[in-house]
């Protein structure tokens, strides 16, 4: 803000409106309504009674002596003196530095460049007849400003939502982070053994395709040095060309493939592990799945089937990494159902003979783009993408059912956080879909709006 001298006694007053910018955790006390009132200590009380009523927002008056600061005069104060006994005639006929003197009070000076949320807490921190008070906000050693403290409490609970919706939004990033890293540490036996494999066969076939150059190499040194044709007849016949022509290709190929598989896993990790950016960006949600399918394999193999209904679906707009991380709880959570569905069936048909052998436990991933409520009086429909996964587990008990159902509630979120409530919160708040239970908790669908 520009310098401006202190007013005359025949100026008006006047009113910074203050940046037309959004308020942010870091803006300053320039950023709010300043009021600038100035008066010189020997003007009279009457010129002063007669700004305040026909400026009713002003809520109090510098007062100078000689263009140098001396102290404030907030308007409650200047009510009080008129309510005094005989306090009228005094008001009006008195100079203003009279009125001063009995009012003398020490004035909270702040810097212009205070913080907001600092300014509000000093401002709390004052004698209690003295919270209702203004604020002097200084500039430099001869400008100052008239801040309301009303104004300063609403840009101060105003600050403090955004304040803690990012406290929120950082703790459930955090949570986010933590649950992905539990889930990983409790993958990293399975990703171990995924590693071990393709490497295992890399390993293995990297010894026979050294040996194998090392036995061209010499054949070709034999030409070079032109050997005769018996010497290099038998050197033909050592290193088994022939054979050496039909197995080389298929060792390289077994290195390709374990390298892509390895490449693949290392792809996935990343994928898990991936921090969102600020804004969503289109995703191929069946490479997420695939994804978790893979990292979760070594729980799957040999017990869990898993069957893929796939269907074409466009690139969804959303937070890849926070969608990973819902796919992830869900299965888990699945696989962790029907892990211990199928060890309690292997008990029940060890200890019953003539029970009948149990159904393997499946997991069934359906997708496809729908179009909800659709009506022929309109022309243009949501549509919305649908990722279930349903298990052919037993149906939970009520009472199970409904602590699911309770746990996607704000209430029960802020007691206790489960992974299956983190994962409906990332769907509804973070995507605007829906996160649904059917069939009795056999299932789980999640709904995405295309945009």
């Amino acid at each position: 803000m520009t310098f401006m001298p202190p007013l005359r006694s025949n100026m008006p007053p006047l009113t910074d409106e203050g940046s037309s910018q959004p308020l942010n955790l870091d803006s300053t006390l320039a950023a709010l309504t300043l009021h600038q009132f100035q008066v010189e200590s020997t003007c009279n009380g009457r010129e002063l009674a007669q700004r305040f009523e026909q400026q009713p927002t002003i809520p109090g008056v510098i007062v100078t002596t000689q263009g140098q600061f001396c102290g404030m005069i907030s308007r409650s104060r200047w009510l009080e003196f008129l309510l005094r006994p005989g306090g009228m005639e005094m008001a009006m006929m008195q100079p203003i530095a009279v009125l001063h003197s009995y009012a003398r009070r020490s004035s909270l000076i702040l810097p212009h460049t205070m913080p907001i949320l600092a300014a509000a807490q000093r401002a709390l921190r004052r004698d209690r007849d003295q919270q209702a008070e203004p604020i002097v906000v200084q500039f430099d050693a001869q400008t100052f400003r008239l801040l309301d403290v009303h104004e300063l409490n609403i840009a101060h609970w105003l600050l403090r939502g955004i304040e803690m919706q990012v406290r929120c939004e950082r703790m459930q990033m955090q949570m986010i982070q933590i649950e992905k890293m539990a889930n990983l540490g409790r993958l990293v036996d399975g990703v171990a053994h995924e590693i071990l494999d393709p490497v295992g066969f890399i390993w293995g076939n990297l010894t026979h395709v050294s040996s194998y150059a090392e036995q061209l190499l010499q054949l070709i040194q034999a030409y070079e040095e032109g050997q005769p044709k018996e010497a290099i007849a038998q050197l033909r016949e050592a290193i088994e060309l022939d054979y050496l022509r039909e197995d080389l290709p298929r060792s390289i190929a077994s290195i390709k493939t374990g390298a892509d598989r390895l490449k693949i896993l290392a792809a996935s990790l990343q994928n898990f592990c991936h921090v969102d950016q600020v804004y969503p960006k289109p995703a191929d949600l069946h490479e997420c799945l695939d994804s978790i399918l893979l990292l979760l394999k070594s729980r799957l193999s040999g017990t869990i089937h898993v069957i893929k209904n796939y269907s074409h679906l466009p690139p969804v707009t959303c937070y890849a990494g926070q969608l990973s991380q819902v796919f992830t709880n869900i299965l888990v959570n699945t696989i962790e159902l029907l892990l211990n569905q199928a060890v309690q069936r292997d008990v029940a048909t060890m200890l019953s003979s003539s029970a009948l052998l149990p159904d393997p436990p499946q997991i069934t991933i359906t997708t496809q783009v729908l179009c909800l409520g659709c009506d022929r009086s309109t022309i243009s429909n949501q549509r919305w993408v649908s990722i279930r996964i349903a298990n052919n587990g037993v149906p939970l008990t009520p009472n199970q059912y409904q602590q699911i159902l309770d746990s996607f509630s704000i209430e029960q979120r802020s007691l206790k956080e489960t992974s299956l409530a983190l994962s409906y919160q990332i769907v509804t708040a973070k995507h605007a879909g829906q996160l649904k239970l059917n069939d009795r908790g056999t299932e789980f669908e999640i709904l995405l709006p295309l945009t």
